[in-house]
């Protein structure tokens, strides 16, 4: 280890921290230890999968921890032993107790992906997208006990792209969080980490997303529903009932018809439904059981009788 790295705990579950993790086992620093989340059952076979985090460092000998809850004693003092200077957390999926908070000797920092204090909360990155937001980043921000509410050391921005869907977008943000990390331990290391408050009057909240989430309402604009396809895939990924049955939409485009919201307007060469303003021609589409495909390629082999 070079002279000015620290001993640092990565804190962190989801696949988005990842990149991040893999910087900081190659870089100055000593990573004395990574917790992540319990293994569990995963998809409709329900097989027990290690979360991202821990697939990532198969290779390593670093001390790795799987607490069911952090706030349990037993995994504060082994955290505790592990005497780091300063604790990373990324996308881990539980509230940090103070008595987690106060163990480095440093500082506990948490990468979040959006521009706070815009977008606080479970899902960022789906939500700038649905709000049609022009940018959004990573922001580096000291730990409090509150909800993403901690002061601002540093935030690297990213444009949001006209065709990025939730997927993209994350990815994109994994990939830059890795540089803001380094540029702040360096910060904290030469003394000129700034700290600066969050402006609460202007917080906004993106909660946890649920499958039903997903579900278009086609009273809303074309453009807003679009929007939310592409922010909701691959999760929890934006359907429609089509003949009692679920169907996935990937991508669609706005086109200039109009309708009663809902109904299909075109089914022959294209799948075109008119929303609340505008209507949406379909791109890729799936329905329950059956694979992924082009709406063209389903409208082939499927007789639309409703909405």
């Amino acid at each position: 280890m070079a002279s000015g790295g620290m001993r640092i705990v990565f804190i962190g579950s989801g696949e988005i921290g990842v990149p991040t993790l893999r910087v900081l086992l190659n870089s100055e620093h000593e990573l004395v230890g990574i917790v992540t989340q319990p293994d569990k059952p995963v998809g409709r076979a329900q097989q027990i999968e290690p979360p991202p985090i821990r697939k990532a460092v198969t290779a390593t000998n670093t001390a790795l921890l799987q607490p069911v809850k952090i706030k349990d004693p037993q995994a504060i003092e082994e955290i505790r032993a592990l005497k780091p200077d300063v604790i990373v957390v990324m996308a881990y999926g539980q509230i940090l107790p103070r008595d987690v908070l106060e163990i480095p000797k440093i500082v506990c920092l948490n990468l979040h992906a959006s521009l706070l204090p815009r977008w606080r909360g479970a899902a960022p990155v789906q939500a700038a997208i649905v709000a049609g937001d022009r940018e959004t980043g990573i922001t580096v921000m000291y730990m409090d006990e509150g909800l993403d509410t901690g002061d601002i050391l540093f935030q690297r921005k990213s444009e949001i792209q006209p065709n990025d869907t939730g997927g993209s977008l994350h990815d994109r943000l994994g990939r830059i969080a890795p540089d803001a990390l380094l540029e702040s331990l360096r910060m904290l290391a030469t003394g000129t980490a700034p700290r600066m408050p969050q402006n609460n009057t202007v917080a906004t909240y993106a909660p946890k997303l649920k499958r039903e989430h997903g579900k278009i309402d086609w009273s809303e604009p074309a453009q807003a529903i679009e929007r939310k396809i592409r922010a909701f895939n691959p999760w929890p990924g934006a359907f429609m009932k089509l003949d009692g049955a679920n169907l996935k939409i990937f991508s669609a485009s706005v086109v200039d018809l109009s309708g009663k919201p809902g109904e299909i307007l075109e089914s022959g060469k294209e799948f075109i439904i008119a929303a609340g303003e505008s209507a949406l021609s379909l791109d890729e589409v799936q329905l329950d059981g059956k694979r992924r495909m082009s709406a063209t390629e389903f409208l082939r082999g499927h007789r639309t009788r409703s909405s």
